[in-house]
């Protein structure tokens, strides 16, 4: 698992707190706080004053700690009973007032968990296949790039002002079960001519004009995955449609490019990236040939107890229906670990939950304690998963949840997947049988209806589903049912669903289902209701959903990119690579520029020194800043012809400190910006979050040498520097803190969980 100091920043805390305060007292417009709040993970329900709080969970990994801060925050913070695991493994909080948000993203945090960028136009949670680190057929334990990703992706400026969410999967072999096919970005380990490395591919999505991930890259060492990574990621935020929201996802690039053009973009990028990244460290792990795993072959999540490769342990999965958990079951299920000694478990894109390391002697004694909680193993027909619809999202047209509890997926135990609206979060188009809501027109009358899919895999092996009819809301249970029974007279266990229905093809079904579509006059009175209404069906207006954010906010954007290029610039720099530096610095510039002009509210135009004199007219009180611009760009010509590295950092120095001032002048104009996360840091900015980030591992040391280490790595550090000791249980922690403090160092905090031990962070005393 992810530690802490990587997931939780206390001053975006602050900041946000401030922002609600603000908003809440009429200081903040609505649109504005929608982008920052959404940034943080809270999102807006479709019930006035309250709000969803999306956990963050990357791989799906959590501690028992972890899930009992998640059911404290459920029971003290919501005016609801039941927390919500989603397709994308997150947990989902609903019905919290939005005054209370800010203490309960500090009570989340205080476990080590996060809600940044968890909406928004943001790199989301990153998937994984939930057995990762203990099956027997992976390559690798793919939880550990997941986390390399998480580090290098969260609050990265590339990824803070996308043109539209970005979602990325991990899987640990090439049987893909985290279901890369339907991903903007997959990453999928692979065994290839005896190495080891990963195969990428890109473009996928689902929602509207689902379609298929493409490969770009059909093996890459592991060294070079971040680079391949950003360099996909740098593709969706440069080529992307910023303003038609429909088309803004990056599987429209793959369109607009078509694969082969698009494959080539990602080329160009990828030269770039890998240059720009060569110094960085690369993520590795341990490779292996996988085994073969008889009996196991399911997307996404085991649905039975499984044996792992470690002997003697097994995973556990426990089935939750439609994804809902009690604040009592989730603090149950961190009971039941915490008395057995197990460190770990893993939420799953089918809405379950998988104890992981559970010793095969105690199998028996703990499906009984999950019995106690009214919880238990998957069996033949649950594989249901359904999103909130039209039980709290604004964009929900049908009661998904309604007709969730409903179907069932027989003794073939078939995928189902029930979405409230086109958008998909069940992920139909991935389902044996998906069906996601709309509304549509009947002898004059709105009557609900579902859109059928059938025969879908989402892994990289298997297809997009066929998309079928659709069928009035009232007839969809005896839609499907009969699905199911055509697929049992004809295929019995000869074929898989998947095999059947693709063979098949989407003319049979539309056949097949015929007397459920077509309506009579006469019968429309018994086809006006969605599942769980009393009253007539309508699509109600919401002012559209918070999925993708706000407008996007175009100087937050330019600044965010120039943040990244500043960065690329001086990697380039560090490599002796001169002119891509320069052209990187060329690009800081005219991006910031522009974003002045835009604050100025004049349109861009070409040539730096061109925008240097439209700043200089529209901005007089900032003339300098037109003036400065004029000599960042001649200075830059004169690099480009006779470079001399002292004298071109010393430019880039002055860069800096202009973009700075922009920033400001840009904040000055329009107050509620914050362009913080963008504008470069200071020197002491630089010393201080380095400081902050030190962490010393005394794990391997007992009473007294652990306290003995941590004196000594004190005694290098200057006074007033803080740093974070890592101890291996918490009688070792106190006593060595006990020491410290005696010896006059502040003890800040003390944090449980933190890669298996405990986290102490001690300020060293002054002089």
């Amino acid at each position: 698992m992810i530690d802490a100091q990587t997931l939780v920043n206390s001053e975006e805390l602050d900041r946000f707190e401030e922002g609600v305060r603000a908003f809440l007292n009429n200081e903040l417009d609505a649109e504005r706080f929608q982008s920052m709040r959404l940034q943080q993970g809270v999102y807006g329900q479709r019930q006035d004053g309250v709000n969803m709080i999306r956990v963050k969970v990357p791989g799906g990994a959590l501690s028992p700690d972890q899930m009992a801060a998640c059911a404290e925050v459920l029971a003290e913070y919501s005016e609801h009973d039941k927390a919500h695991i989603t397709t994308r493994q997150d947990i989902q909080i609903h019905y919290v007032p939005l005054g209370k948000t800010p203490a309960a993203l500090r009570h989340l945090a205080k476990a080590g968990l996060t809600t940044r960028e968890a909406c928004n136009n943001t790199v989301r949670n990153v998937t994984a296949c939930p057995l990762a680190g203990v099956c027997a057929r992976e390559h690798v334990d793919i939880n550990t790039h997941v986390d390399g990703a998480v580090r290098h992706f969260l609050r990265h400026p590339l990824t803070q002002h996308l043109p539209r969410k970005f979602k990325i999967s991990f899987s640990g072999c090439e049987a893909d079960c985290a279901q890369g096919l339907m991903h903007d970005l997959a990453v999928i380990a692979v065994q290839r001519d005896g190495r080891f490395g990963f195969r990428i591919m890109a473009g996928g999505g689902l929602g509207h004009k689902p379609r298929h991930a493409i490969v770009v890259e059909e093996f890459i060492p592991e060294e070079e995955l971040l680079a391949s990574m950003e360099a996909v990621i740098t593709l969706h935020n440069r080529y992307s449609d910023r303003k038609k929201r429909a088309k803004s996802r990056i599987k429209f690039l793959v369109d607009r490019f078509g694969a082969e053009g698009f494959v080539e973009k990602y080329r160009e990028e990828f030269a770039r990236t890998r240059t720009a990244l060569a110094d960085a460290d690369p993520v590795r792990g341990e490779w292996r040939t996988g085994q073969a795993l008889a009996g196991y072959d399911n997307a996404g999540a085991p649905r039975r107890a499984l044996a792992q490769k470690q002997k003697g342990l097994h995973v556990l999965p426990i089935s939750v229906p439609i994804g809902d958990l009690s604040a009592a079951q989730m603090h149950g299920i961190a009971d039941i670990m915490r008395a057995e000694n197990l460190d770990e478990l893993r939420t799953t894109q089918d809405q379950n939950l998988a104890i992981i390391n559970v010793p095969t002697a105690r199998l028996a004694e703990i499906r009984a304690a999950v019995a106690k909680l009214g919880l238990g193993e998957p069996k033949a027909g649950d594989d249901v998963v359904a999103c909130p619809g039209t039980s709290t999202c604004r964009l929900g047209i049908t009661s998904s949840k309604t007709i969730g509890a409903k179907l069932a997926g027989g003794q073939a135990d078939l995928r189902i997947r029930a979405s409230g609206c086109h958008n998909g979060c069940a992920q139909p188009e991935t389902a044996d049988i998906g069906i996601y809501g709309e509304g549509r027109r009947l002898h004059g009358k709105l009557v609900p209806h579902y859109q059928i899919y059938i025969g879908g895999d989402g892994r990289s092996s298997g297809a997009i589903a066929l998309k079928g009819p659709s069928v009035p809301a009232a007839r969809v249970e005896q839609a499907i049912a009969s699905i199911q029974q055509a697929y049992k007279d004809d295929a019995g266990a000869q074929q898989s669903f998947f095999q059947w229905s693709q063979a098949k093809g989407k003319d049979y079904f539309h056949e097949l289902v015929m007397d459920q579509v077509a309506v009579a006059p006469e019968e429309i009175g018994s086809v006006l209701y969605d599942h769980g209404d009393a009253a007539a069906f309508k699509v109600q207006q919401f002012g559209g959903g918070e999925c993708a954010g706000a407008a996007q906010e175009t100087v937050a954007a330019n600044f965010a990119e120039a943040a990244n290029e500043r960065n690329y610039r001086n990697a380039f720099l560090l490599q002796r690579k001169y002119s891509e530096s320069i052209e990187c610095a060329r690009e800081v510039s005219r991006l910031v520029g522009e974003s002045l002009l835009f604050v100025a509210g004049k349109p861009p135009v070409a040539g730096l020194e061109q925008i240097a004199e439209q700043i200089r007219q529209s901005l007089p009180q900032s003339a300098d800043l037109g003036t400065k611009l004029v000599d960042l760009a001649r200075g830059l010509d004169g690099q480009s012809s006779d470079f001399d590295e002292a004298a071109y950092k010393s430019l880039t120095g002055e860069m800096d400190q202009w973009m700075t001032a922009a920033a400001q002048v840009c904040q000055d104009i329009d107050r509620q910006l914050d362009l913080s996360a963008s504008v470069p840091a200071t020197q002491q900015q630089v010393t201080e979050k380095k400081k902050s980030a030190d962490i010393v591992d005394l794990r391997a040391y007992g009473c007294p040498l652990h306290y003995v280490k941590a004196r000594n790595e004190l005694r290098k550090r200057d006074g007033g520097e803080v740093l974070d000791l890592l101890f291996s249980a918490q009688d070792s922690a106190q006593q060595a803190s006990s020491s410290l403090a005696s010896d006059g160092h502040e003890i800040l905090s003390v944090n449980p969980g933190i890669r298996g031990g405990i986290c102490v962070r001690v300020r060293k005393k002054a002089g």
